[in-house]
Formats: C-alpha cells, structure tokens, sequence
C-alpha cells in the first residue's frame, strides 16, 4: 500500500534541513546578501523631513558601527498604500530621491525605499541602491519587470515583500519574474500572514521555504502590525518585535528589517508597530548573539 508523505512538498526546498544557504547571493554597496553575515535594513517608515531622516540615518548607523552588522537604510518617499486619504504619504518622488541620495553619498550607506508603480522605477533606480515591492504589489508583473529592468541598468537590486495573502512557496513566481527580467540581485522579506481580520501572524516555516529561492529578510515591525484595526488607522504590538526577531535569526534569515523611530507615538506612519530608536541597540545585541549561535 502506498502511503501519501505527510509534507509531499519538502523535497523542493532542500535548505529545510539546514541553515547554510547557497543560492542567489548578492552584493549591494558594500554589503554582501546571502553570504553568511547577519545585516539590518533599518529607518523611520515614511520620510518625514529631510533632517529626521538624516538624524535617523547618522543614529542607527552609529549604533551599527558600534556592533559591526552591515546597515542599509530605509524610508520611503510616498506611502501610497495607507488606510486613509488623509494620512502623510511623504515627499513625493522628486524630493524623496533627492534625499535618499543625499544620505547616501554623506553616510556612505546603501539605501532602499517602495516603488509602487512601474512609471516610478527609472527614477528611483537612479537614487537609490535597492528598490522594494511593496506586500500588496509582490505579484504585479509589469510593476516586478519593471523594477528588474531599471535594478538592471543601473546595477541596484530587488527586494520584495511578501504578500500577507501568499504561500511563502508561491514568492518563486515573483523571484523569477524578476530574474528572467534580468536582475539577479533579488530578497524576499517575510513581514507575516492575515490572520482573521485586523491581525497577522508569522509563520516560521516560511523562512526556510522562501529561502531556497533567494536571501530571505525578516520584517519585524510589520509582523506585529494589527492593519487598520484602531478605526482606519494601524495598530501594532511592538513589544513582541524582540521576540520574533530572536526566532527568525534563529531559523537561518540572512537579514532583519526594523522600522525606528525616535519617537512612535508621534511617527508620520506606522509609529504603533516601530521599535524605538533607544530599543534598537540592544535588540540588534541578541540578534548577534544568536546569529553567531547558530551560524
């Protein structure tokens, strides 16, 4: 009598039974994606002035410096997904890149912000070193070659989120959407799950699996997010951000994702799941302690 495997699947994702990854690595700037070092993508959610965002880059990568984890920073010049019409969506593209490459070149840092449509890519590929898809975008098509194609021209990379509505197997679409357009340098960053309404889980399982299409990013600020449950507005449980950041790193991620701000209750955008800049130095010390632990 045949007898049907309980897990038919784990034969495609060999990396299951080990945390070692082989495939896909990449460089941005200085950073070396998929080769073992544990490195941090890090900043306030939107940009929200020229001068908070350059005091939260010259913040975190003092504390970056201090630990020795690579740093790529993060913020984004327009939000275009928020609940409400009349919530901040940043600087717009023109002022945004032109800020995210001043703290480039100043800071010495690579940096990343959202494309939400394919119009935007050309421009934002000339300012910035990695351009992200958005969860609620990961399966566009026109919006993922696009993206790859100017990644491409200008030798910057892709990192995409994954949707909070997709199987952590079907983030291969997306991956060799971009590839076959022809950009090699791409992540995948698990930010949770839906759960019911209102709320989203992580599902460790996740990170093993995707990781065996590319270098995988843990999102530890979005995974505590409760969308939109506090009246059109987002809400969060950033106490938990620690402890699921501690099991990611456990399981074999190659990078963390931290949304930090100085001051969340006042955050232009989604201050209820940031962690707290005074927070970020000893959670990035646990993580490196257990990164060490396991690698």
């Amino acid at each position: 009598m045949h007898i049907q495997p309980r897990y038919p699947h784990v034969h495609l994702f060999p990396c299951l039974w080990s945390n070692k990854f082989v495939n896909h690595p990449f460089e941005i700037g200085n950073i070396s994606v998929g080769r073992g070092k544990l490195f941090l993508i890090a900043g306030p959610c939107v940009i929200e002035s020229e001068e908070h965002a350059r005091m939260m880059a010259d913040s975190i990568q003092r504390i970056t410096s201090d630990l020795g984890i690579p740093y790529i920073f993060k913020a984004s010049y327009d939000k275009a997904n928020r609940t409400s019409i009349h919530s901040f969506r940043g600087p717009g593209i023109v002022e945004g890149a032109r800020i995210l490459r001043g703290i480039a070149e100043s800071n010495g840092l690579p940096v990343l912000t959202d494309v939400h449509t394919a119009e935007d890519c050309e421009r934002v590929a000339e300012a910035v070193d990695m351009l992200q898809i958005p969860a609620f975008l990961c399966r566009q098509t026109d919006l993922l070659i696009a993206a790859a194609e100017a990644a491409k021209r200008h030798g910057r990379a892709i990192n995409i989120k994954k949707g909070q509505f997709v199987a952590p197997a079907d983030m291969r679409h997306a991956v060799e959407k971009v590839r076959e357009s022809g950009c090699e340098s791409v992540s995948l960053t698990e930010r949770g799950a839906s759960f019911g309404y209102n709320n989203l889980v992580v599902d460790m399982r996740s990170l093993p699996i995707m990781r065996g299409f590319a270098p995988v990013v843990f999102d530890g600020t979005h995974s505590v997010q409760a969308p939109s449950a506090a009246n059109g507005v987002s809400g969060g449980q950033p106490e938990f951000i620690p402890v699921l950041a501690r099991a990611a790193v456990a399981a074999g991620v190659d990078g963390v994702f931290l949304e930090v701000h100085n001051d969340p209750p006042h955050a232009k955008s989604d201050g209820a799941n940031a962690l707290h800049l005074n927070h970020l130095k000893g959670v990035l010390e646990k993580l490196l302690a257990i990164h060490q632990a396991v690698a």
